[in-house]
């Protein structure tokens, strides 16, 4: 199951772009196999140039894992985060970020960062000071909050996406079965016309039994079962009609819940 099947990543883009500007943390989102499906938001030039964007600073990213939610911290001591995104019970991507400082940054420290890494230090700096800085507990809150929302965003669409799919089906079953009841209501009535005849027939044959006396008594007997049988017969069409309007009744109002539910 991939996520771009049933997924708006329009609405997924939105809501991603309006947390990075309410919280200032940087965002983007990727499928199972680590492809982004969204483009970043609110990435700095000194998450992008000066630790995503260096060797150096990758290899030294320090993660850490104490509160089992993937969140991590850099070299530079940017705080990150990791949220799976899930779907009946599979993992179908994650939403990460963060690229964002949990306290006021210690400039000369910093400064010995860049000049370690071979990086200038007053563009070291001057990228860092863009980058937005916030209480740790607020990170945290923010990153499981974004996390359940996009969480919630995902499933939306999917049960959306494959529940309409089920009441397409069902709504074809519906119209399926309306027309072989109309085939069968039909059918019923030509039936119970020809039970109509067959009472007439022998009706009449009785008559011409009767004129006929003692030869006619055999002709007789067979009328009178025919004459039975139409009886049964429009009787058991009777009972079918009825049967018939009350399934074609139930049948119209699922039909008119499936019209409201779409």
């Amino acid at each position: 199951m991939d996520i771009r099947d049933f997924m708006d990543l329009e609405k997924l883009q939105l809501l991603q772009d309006k947390f990075s500007d309410a919280t200032g943390l940087a965002a983007i989102a990727c499928d199972d196999k680590g492809e982004y499906i969204t483009k970043g938001s609110n990435f700095t030039d000194f998450c992008m140039k000066y630790t995503r964007g260096c060797a150096e600073g990758n290899r030294r990213c320090v993660k850490c894992d104490t509160d089992g939610n993937g969140t991590y911290f850099c070299h530079a001591g940017l705080m990150d985060f990791n949220v799976p995104i899930i779907v009946d019970g599979k993992k179908l991507g994650n939403v990460i970020g963060g690229q964002i400082l949990p306290k006021e940054p210690d400039e000369e420290q910093f400064r010995a960062t860049a000049e370690e890494l071979g990086i200038d230090p007053d563009g070291y700096i001057n990228a860092l000071k863009k980058v937005p800085v916030s209480d740790e507990k607020k990170i945290r809150a923010s990153a499981e909050l974004f996390g359940l929302m996009v969480n919630l965003l995902v499933n939306t669409e999917y049960s959306h996406t494959h529940n309409h799919g089920k009441l397409d089906a069902l709504s074809n079953e519906i119209n399926h079965a309306t027309e072989v009841i109309e085939t069968i209501n039909n059918n019923t009535h030509s039936l119970k016309s020809i039970a109509n005849k067959q009472k007439m027939l022998s009706l009449n044959a009785s008559i011409e039994a009767a004129r006929s006396g003692e030869a006619g008594v055999g002709f007789a007997v067979v009328a009178k079962s025919m004459g039975e049988l139409s009886s049964q017969s429009a009787t058991i069409y009777g009972d079918i009609e009825k049967s018939v309007i009350e399934v074609t009744s139930s049948i119209e109002k699922l039909a008119d819940l499936f019209k409201e539910a779409e």
